[in-house]
């Protein structure tokens, strides 16, 4: 191609979101997106992500009742989203920024829960299934399945493949594991359900069979 890889929104002014209802989750082309470089900054909460809400609380089903904490639906799920093209000629819409959030878990090593962080940082190239695209290695190939896309949905699914296969603390000192009073019977550990390691790899997979 001849285009110079990169940013370009097309000189249009950015888009301004108080015109629509929210942004992150109302469906427009990746096009009308990127011809306006809409510019999305967000603060949510889980409980707003079914599909990542369903996979936390599958995992702290593990725990007993009186264990799981009651407002783990609140955290917060904040980022920001740029849409624009990459190319001049205004082909390829593309959408780059980042989202963090911090889910609870329940470490795979003493069973007990703990903040997880997930964070992405995100530069995807937003084409339709089957259209090929050269030149642009910088960028991730994002195939989108309908022409209307929720830019949350994007936000969601990358926050759940950055799920560990097995969650654990980061520290060992905050793992009771490595406590000599408290440590965990290595069969119930291997015992336990992995809900993340099941559901990030079905959702890899469905991605890979949609490729």
């Amino acid at each position: 191609m001849g285009d110079r890889p990169g940013f370009d929104s097309g000189g249009s002014d950015p888009y301004d979101a108080r015109a629509m209802g929210n942004p992150l989750r109302d469906r427009r082309t990746a096009a009308e997106l990127a011809s306006v470089g809409q510019v999305i900054e967000f603060t949510d909460k889980v409980s707003s992500f079914e599909g990542l809400a369903a996979i936390v609380e599958a995992d702290l089903a593990a725990l007993d009742p009186a264990r799981m904490p009651s407002d783990w639906r609140e955290s917060a799920v904040s980022g920001q989203l740029q849409f624009g093209f990459v190319d001049v000629a205004g082909r390829f819409p593309m959408v780059s920024g980042n989202a963090t959030t911090h889910v609870v878990a329940v470490c795979q090593r003493c069973l007990e829960p703990f903040r997880l962080k997930l964070s992405v940082e995100l530069t995807l190239l937003l084409v339709d299934a089957e259209q090929i695209v050269d030149g642009y290695e910088e960028f991730e190939v994002w195939e989108l399945d309908e022409p209307a896309l929720r830019p949350q949905d994007i936000v969601e699914e990358l926050l759940i493949m950055a799920m560990p296969f097995s969650a654990m603390h980061d520290r060992m000192a905050e793992c009771k594991a490595f406590l000599p009073a408290e440590a965990s019977d290595d069969e119930g550990v291997q015992d336990l359900k992995r809900p993340f390691a099941a559901l990030r790899s079905q959702m890899t997979q469905n991605k890979t069979d949609s490729d």
